[in-house]
C-alpha cells in the first residue's frame, strides 16, 4: 500500500500537519468508516467519513462522524440549497477520483463545496480517509476546513 496518494500530497502543498495510519481494510464491512475506527482503536466520534452528496443537483462533500448520519435537509440549508440527495457510488468515484471506501475530502479530481459537521470541530485530532482504502490521516480538524474551505454546520440527522 502506498502512503503518498493525491490526499496525502494536498496536505503536504497546504502545508498542514498530519500523521498516516494503516489499517486492514474490510470491504465487507457493514460501515467503512466504524470499522477503520475499530481498526485503529479510535472513537467512531473522531474517525469522521467522507460522503459525496448532490444538493440541487451539485456535487457537494460532507464530513461527519463515522457514527452519525447526515441530514439531507440540513445539508441543503447549510449551502442554501433546496434539497440533497446521497450521490451514486459511480458517480462519486467519477467526480472524486477516488475509489468507494477510499474517498478523501482532499485531492478531489475537482474542487467541490464541502460541508464539515460542526461537533467534529470539538476534537484535537480527527482521522479522515486518506484517498485510499484502508488508509487514514490524523490532523486537527480546523485544518481540515481550512484546507478544503469548508462550510461548518449542524448537519445530522
Amino acid at each position: 500500500m502506498s502512503k503518498v496518494t493525491p490526499a496525502t500530497r494536498a496536505l503536504t502543498a497546504a502545508r498542514v500537519a498530519f500523521t498516516v495510519h494503516a489499517y486492514d481494510y474490510d470491504p465487507d464491512a457493514e460501515s467503512i468508516g466504524i470499522q477503520a475506527a475499530a481498526a485503529l482503536g479510535e472513537d467512531p466520534a473522531r474517525v469522521l467519513k467522507t460522503l459525496m452528496a448532490l444538493v440541487d443537483g451539485k456535487p457537494v462533500c460532507v464530513i461527519v462522524p463515522s457514527d452519525q448520519e447526515v441530514s439531507m435537509k440540513k445539508l441543503a440549508a447549510s449551502v442554501s440549497g433546496k434539497s440533497a440527495q446521497m450521490m451514486k457510488p459511480t458517480e462519486a468515484e467519477r467526480v472524486t477520483g477516488y475509489k468507494v471506501g477510499g474517498i478523501s475530502p482532499f485531492g478531489q479530481r475537482k474542487p467541490v463545496r464541502t460541508v464539515i459537521e460542526q461537533s467534529a470541530l470539538a476534537h484535537a485530532l480527527v482521522y479522515l480517509n486518506g484517498g485510499q482504502r484502508g488508509l487514514q490521516v490524523r490532523m486537527k480538524p480546523t485544518d481540515v476546513r481550512d484546507v478544503v474551505k469548508a462550510v461548518v454546520a449542524d448537519v445530522l440527522a
